[in-house]
């Protein structure tokens, strides 16, 4: 059972470690994003002004 626990552990801090890098694009873009956008929402959008 200790290769599950390493696994989730593994699993847990890569996903930290995402969301800390996705904060900082976050933080650094020009306009906020929306509440709750995720990878299938990143894209931009389809029409400009």
């Amino acid at each position: 059972m200790a290769n599950k626990d390493e696994r989730d552990q593994r699993l847990k801090s890569a996903l930290r470690a995402n969301l800390r890098r996705r904060k900082v694009v976050a933080d650094e873009a020009p306009e906020p994003l929306a509440e709750g956008n995720g990878p299938a929402t990143e894209a931009p959008p389809a029409r400009e002004g």
